[in-house]
């Protein structure tokens, strides 16, 4: 008899091919399915340090034979540890990065170990999964005694992500140096399997961003230049922030580097006393110095890739884009949200050109980053901004160039929330 479908309402237990299963809710199986990985990811870890054991030690000494490990198991080492690379470091983690640009990660993931896999077959025999499972003695593994008190916590899931890629790329390593003593062709293969894994272990570090979470609720954002400020800059600054912005930007291109950083002291100060971020437009070492949330780079200014390297993974980084291949590449280089413009045409900042609904609607619906809608923005077009999935806005003349900036930054935010 054919097997019933599965079909049932979730946490229902339901019969079918002489079995109980339980129906569990798409989150519930994704969950499961990662715990379910990481045990065998686990498992693959421990046969790979005692393959690698094994051949560290003399062929046939009485290290080996205690272990239990031939010297053709060296392919069998390097299949385990390859298993151990997609596994620990790309399924368990990359669900939990950005949906979007995890996908595009498990893809190169995918790719990189099917590689390793084609090359590493060329290394010597493989040996089958239940063959190298084995050679797993718990009882006499040193790591469930040896413990540290590091060892039982990490601060985030980019801490997982090093762990993780450190231990592959020693794997690799002592795989590597030991072919050297036999056959130095082979040992370059391995060498060139461990570049490709560093290669994707940087990949995946570009996705996690602990800082985007700080990002995610906000929603009035507005940019201080003081040429449109009616009134002083810094009453601008608090009256914005007394009147709902969740984030100011320093944005000045003319003043010296000593006065840019004392303003952007500043605007971080008034930031942290009213819970907002603060942003400074262009120069990550101003932002560093100052102490600021994050800094904000343009399509011309210095590489969001070089611009997170300078300034850390914990700054919050947004960078301006223009049209759907420059949010993907941003998205890429650790952007942790994206400006989206110009929506329309603006006095502030006069271009040729108008990006309009069309991207705005195209990063909404393509790219989970958040996203800052700016450019001409006020209270009598917000809501076209809010119809096309951006959620957030950037303003600068609508506030700043208000008599009530205080009233008029409280009648955005009522609109934006």
């Amino acid at each position: 008899m054919a097997q019933q479908a599965l079909v049932g309402k979730r946490g229902q237990q339901i019969e079918s091919g002489g079995s109980t299963r339980l129906i569990l809710s798409p989150r519930e199986q994704r969950i499961h399915r990662i715990h379910q990985l990481a045990q065998v990811a686990d498992l693959m870890h421990r046969v790979a340090q005692r393959h690698i054991l094994g051949h560290v030690a003399v062929a046939g000494s009485p290290l080996a034979r205690v272990l239990g490990v031939e010297p053709d198991h060296l392919a069998g080492a390097a299949l385990d540890v390859l298993e151990v690379a997609q596994v620990r470091v790309v399924v368990v983690v990359a669900p939990i990065a950005q949906d979007d640009h995890g996908g595009a990660v498990i893809d190169r993931a995918h790719v990189i170990a099917r590689e390793g896999r084609q090359a590493i077959a060329q290394v010597g025999v493989v040996v089958s999964g239940p063959d190298a499972i084995l050679h797993r003695d718990t009882p006499g593994d040193v790591g469930t005694q040896t413990k540290i008190v590091t060892e039982q916590t990490r601060e985030d899931v980019a801490h997982v992500v090093v762990a993780a890629g450190k231990r592959l790329g020693e794997a690799l390593r002592t795989i590597e140096e030991y072919l050297k003593t036999s056959d130095p062709l082979r040992a370059h293969l391995v060498e060139q399997i461990r570049y490709r894994f560093y290669d994707l272990e940087q990949r995946i570090a570009f996705t996690l961003r602990p800082a985007a979470c700080l990002f995610a609720n906000v929603r009035l954002y507005v940019l201080i230049t003081e040429s449109i400020c009616k009134n002083n800059w810094r009453d601008v600054a608090e009256a914005s922030l007394a009147g709902g912005a969740d984030c100011l930007q320093l944005r000045e291109k003319n003043l010296e580097s000593g006065q840019l950083l004392q303003r952007a002291i500043v605007i971080a100060d008034l930031c942290r006393k009213h819970g907002a971020i603060s942003i400074i437009n262009d120069r990550p070492d101003i932002a560093l110095l100052a102490n600021a949330d994050g800094v904000h780079v343009g399509q011309t200014d210095l590489p969001p890739r070089d611009v997170r390297k300078l300034i850390g993974p914990k700054k919050i980084l947004g960078v301006s884009t223009h049209i759907l291949e420059q949010a993907k590449r941003a998205m890429l280089d650790g952007a942790d949200y994206l400006g989206v413009g110009p929506f329309f045409r603006s006095e502030t900042k006069p271009r040729d050109f108008v990006a309009g609904a069309d991207l705005a609607r195209q990063v909404a619906q393509n790219i989970s980053l958040p996203a800052v809608a700016i450019a001409g923005i006020n209270e009598q077009n917000v809501d076209e901004v809010l119809a096309s999935g951006i959620k957030a806005v950037a303003v600068t003349a609508a506030v700043c160039a208000s008599d009530d900036p205080r009233g008029a930054a409280e009648r955005l935010k009522k609109m934006l929330v």
